[in-house]
């Protein structure tokens, strides 16, 4: 695996939220452009999961890597706000995001398509917003998570299965990158929750911390990100 990119500015995106800030890792302009991948970070902490900051690397592929960070954790907070703020902060960020104005002002071109996602509560998060009226968001392509938060521990009457399956049923094909000893759901479980052709589980040595193998769970993103962009030069590596 290379080396991750060197620290890059945050920008600051106004929500309805308080303000949210993303940190774009853009690809050289040799390699193409593929695509853009957003992700969102968990619920605790002021760190990015080594996982999240892994997959900052496929940039070597032509993708355009946004690290979204949330209202709370920009204002310095510790706890998560409920789901339904973290949803419209996120919705807000894709919205600006998405705007051409935004982009040429930033000098920040984003192109499609669009793969949502992020760790843990990042990732239901992504889920809950890429689906609007049973139809994928406009731009989204598909989706992105990183130890989904199936249920929490102990507790597997508190599904969260319903989240997991909004994108699947809208017809967007969403990877899940799960450790194999998670206690907010197994691989196993995961499976047996959700089913659907859309749907790709992979299993990786960790429980709901950053994999123990990041080359395990950058390999299984890029394979996912790599159908979903077949226009990728073959010539590079």
């Amino acid at each position: 695996m290379t080396s991750h990119p060197p620290a890059v500015p945050r920008i600051d995106v106004a929500t309805g939220e308080g303000p949210a800030q993303v940190r774009a890792h853009v690809p050289d302009p040799t390699v193409g452009r593929s695509g853009t991948l957003l992700l969102g970070h968990g619920a605790g902490g002021q760190r990015d999961a080594a996982d999240v900051l892994a997959l900052t690397d496929v940039g070597d592929l032509g993708w355009t890597v946004v690290l979204v960070d949330q209202p709370w954790r920009v204002a310095g907070r510790n706890v998560a706000t409920r789901p339904a703020s973290l949803d419209r902060a996120w919705t807000d960020v894709l919205t600006t995001l998405a705007s051409p104005d935004w982009q040429d002002a930033h000098g920040l071109p984003l192109p499609g398509p669009w793969v949502v996602g992020g760790r843990s509560a990042g990732a239901r998060v992504a889920c809950r917003t890429s689906v609007v009226d049973g139809h994928p968001r406009s731009g989204v392509g598909g989706v992105l998570c990183l130890a989904f938060p199936l249920h929490p521990p102990g507790r597997p009457d508190r599904s969260r299965a319903d989240e997991l399956a909004l994108p699947v049923g809208a017809g967007l094909p969403t990877l899940v990158v799960q450790g194999s000893t998670d206690p907010f759901g197994s691989p196993d479980e995961v499976s047996a929750a959700v089913r659907g052709d859309l749907l790709t589980l992979c299993a990786v040595p960790a429980a709901h911390s950053p994999s123990r193998d990041l080359r395990a769970v950058r390999a299984h993103v890029t394979e996912f990100l790599a159908t979903l962009a077949p226009a990728v030069r073959e010539d590079h590596p």
